[in-house]
């Protein structure tokens, strides 16, 4: 999946697949619920519709997803999927036509074209642990000096039960090669709580929260260098 050129049927089964890992293994409420807080607070009062990038945005289900959710709360949102790969944005396209709010763009977020300022939040979905632990510094830099508001990250849990799990699954089931090639390589490649705390520290951040959600997955919340913002602990006990 790390193929920005990746197209054809494989890549269209693949997207489903992590449609149907989202949404049964806890995907969309790690996002959900993190939006639920940060509503909560009074934090996504904006002078208009809310601004949101999900990168990463793969075939677009978090943006449905979360499309929803905004619907449900009566807010206005404008969610802009942003994807590297031309097969998938178009694969999100399609599945996407009943969202008027949902728009998406072919980009590298790590380019200097990608403007963080542009959005009051960016989501990142499975997306962190395809970037090198200096990429990942970078990213963060430049999403905590730009984004209006806060930043919600989606990512595995490192573990041995996650992996034999994964790596079972993908076995049993009647699933493509791309899925039984990079869901165990995922769950080798993702994070330890100490470890994504460590990336945020050593790219200024020092003022975050991360959950441990069902199932082996972290929820990490910050916010933009330029809002005011108190976390009563950074983090949550490490499972």
């Amino acid at each position: 999946m790390d193929d920005a050129h990746l197209q054809g049927p494989a890549l269209a089964q693949n997207l489903r697949e992590l449609e149907q890992v989202n949404q049964w293994l806890g995907g969309y409420k790690a996002l959900s619920s993190a939006l639920a807080s940060l509503h909560q607070a009074g934090r996504l009062s904006t002078f208009g519709p809310v601004r949101l990038a999900d990168l990463g945005s793969g075939a677009g289900d978090n943006l449905r997803h979360l499309a929803q959710w905004f619907r449900k709360k009566n807010i206005p949102a404008q969610l802009t999927g942003l994807d590297m790969n031309p097969a998938m944005l178009d694969f999100a396209r399609q599945r996407t036509q009943a969202f008027a709010e949902i728009d998406y763009q072919l980009q590298n977020v790590l380019s200097e074209d990608f403007r963080p300022e542009n959005y009051d939040l960016v989501t990142m979905s499975l997306f962190c642990h395809h970037f090198t632990d200096t990429e990942l510094v970078l990213l963060f830099r430049k999403l905590a000096q730009g984004v209006r508001k806060a930043v919600i990250i989606n990512d595995l849990h490192r573990n041995p039960v996650a992996y034999y799990a994964i790596y079972t699954l993908s076995r049993l089931l009647p699933a493509s090669y791309l899925f039984r090639h990079d869901a165990p390589l995922s769950v080798q490649r993702a994070f330890r709580r100490e470890e994504l705390a460590n990336l945020l520290r050593t790219a200024g951040i020092h003022n975050f929260k991360i959950r441990w959600v069902w199932a082996f997955r972290f929820q990490v919340v910050f916010f933009g260098s330029q809002v005011p913002h108190s976390f009563e602990t950074q983090g949550s006990k490490t499972r």
